[in-house]
């Protein structure tokens, strides 16, 4: 497969885009746009990949932000990204090492946005956190544990903020699930269930790839582990780390809580010639609640059919949530038809309260309660109701507005470091599961950043004689 996308071809979408700019509409009070375009904040971007081309399309929508430089080991990725932020008047410039863009551009720029291969997210980080930086850095935080640990401890040490890209975190739709749905309308939730199930496809190619000595200058073997680095483990962890991070990190939210133990198996033979990572897994979490009792949550997420796409289910006593960041996907509570359950007098407030939509269809037809009430293995399904709150922006804007207020304003953070390190730790765990073929289970310390490992001791030196 090669990448789709010329100068021209880039130049002119980006001009045609910022000519028609969309409205948004965020139901949700703390998302609104922050800040005065007068009150100015100058971004530099490390790394302009796919992912970076995400992060901007956002960044080019808020107001009182410039981007001012963008750093990249690939020439040609700087010139895309050069083509891109010209069509919105922002003349960038250009570099192919961090470190000379922190120096040459340190006055000019207030915060940095990381969105490099996973295992070099520590050094970007720590080095902009040192040069005085606010840091936005993509998830997964590091494809190391102890690289992770190292960016909260340098955060804590230079005082800048540090956001991780855990952007449902500030999706507007899945804050008012957790603050409303879930704690109030689902009873206890004793199981969750997410997948993330993507087509087979082959590694990308490029006619025009980096250098081989760029590459060996930065750390990559090859271009095929450049282009394709979330496969290999130096560089990445495989899908369950590039895309489990995003839903294991949702069953911490939901419950509160780290999971206790985590039981993973997975196969590596989806594709001829193998990658080295998992390309598909499978995971039981199990939840230890304070109050003695245990939930499960089970996790998928395979690389060789789309099947079902990715969604989140909460399922509880009284209703279950089906969620995703495309609300076509999931964007439903859906209530439980049992006695003992909510009556329709108490489903109907959750209605009053504006937290889901009517359903005319919610009540369920006689003739196929009839159908089902005779056949006890068959529980009878109420339709859903959808959610109230919507969300009409690209899914890492809010992510990035709820950083920049942070700058400004001191806004918290709704995805600092310390937070992303428990499900860096809970995911990376998943791995280590597979690959011994056993029950990992973890002690409350390992979600706790540990301090750093003190230095080796220098040798001694002999006295000399005399």
């Amino acid at each position: 497969m090669e990448f789709n996308l010329n100068r021209r071809s880039f130049v002119k979408g980006a001009a045609a885009t910022a000519a028609f700019l969309p409205s948004f509409n965020i139901l949700h009070a703390e998302d609104a746009t922050i800040g005065p375009k007068d009150d100015q904040i100058n971004v530099g971007l490390i790394g302009f990949g796919k992912e970076a081309r995400v992060l901007s399309e956002s960044l080019v929508r808020i107001p009182g932000v410039r981007v001012r430089a963008v750093c990249d080991i690939w020439k040609f990725q700087c010139q895309q990204a050069k083509a891109f932020f010209k069509g919105y008047g922002m003349d960038v410039k250009s570099y192919e090492d961090y470190r000379e863009m922190l120096e040459k551009e340190d006055k000019n720029i207030d915060a940095v946005v990381i969105a490099t291969p996973d295992w070099m997210h520590c050094e970007h980080t720590c080095a902009c956190l040192r040069a005085g930086k606010h840091v936005y850095c993509e998830k997964e935080m590091s494809n190391k544990l102890e690289q992770a640990a190292e960016m909260c401890r340098v955060q804590k040490e230079t005082g800048k903020l540090l956001q991780i890209g855990h952007q449902r975190r500030s999706n507007p739709r899945y804050r008012h699930c957790f603050e409303n749905i879930v704690p109030n309308m689902l009873g206890r939730v004793t199981t969750a269930y997410a997948q993330w199930n993507r087509t087979l496809a082959p590694f990308f190619t490029y006619k025009k790839p980096p250098k081989q000595e760029i590459l060996t200058k930065y750390g990559y073997e090859n271009a095929e582990q450049y282009l394709n680095w979330r496969w290999f483990y130096k560089y990445g962890g495989g899908s369950m780390v590039d895309l489990g991070s995003h839903q294991i990190d949702l069953f911490i939210w939901a419950w509160g809580v780290p999971p206790s133990s985590v039981r993973a198996v997975g196969g590596k033979d989806a594709f001829n010639p193998p990658r080295m990572a998992y390309d598909r897994m499978y995971c039981i979490y199990e939840f230890k609640m304070p109050d003695g009792t245990k939930n499960e949550a089970i996790y998928q997420v395979i690389s060789s059919n789309s099947r079902g796409g990715f969604y989140e289910q909460f399922m509880g006593m009284n209703a279950s949530l089906t969620i995703a960041e495309i609300s076509a996907r999931g964007n439903t509570v859906q209530r439980e038809l049992r006695e003992g359950g909510l009556s329709d007098a108490e489903w109907q407030k959750f209605i009053d309260k504006g937290w889901i939509l009517p359903n005319e269809g919610d009540k369920i037809k006689k003739e196929v309660t009839k159908d089902i009430a005779v056949d006890t293995r068959i529980s009878v399904q109420a339709n859903g109701n959808a959610l109230a709150v919507t969300m009409n922006k690209p899914a890492h804007m809010p992510h990035l507005e709820n950083f920049f207020a942070a700058c400004r304003h001191g806004t918290p953070l709704n995805c600092p470091c310390e937070l992303a390190y428990e499900s860096a730790v809970a995911v990376l765990a998943a791995n280590v599961s597979a690959d011994r073929g056993e029950v990992y289970r973890f002690k409350p310390e390992e979600f706790k950043v540990p301090p750093r490992p003190a230095a080796p001791a220098a040798p001694a030196v002999p006295a000399p004689k005399a």
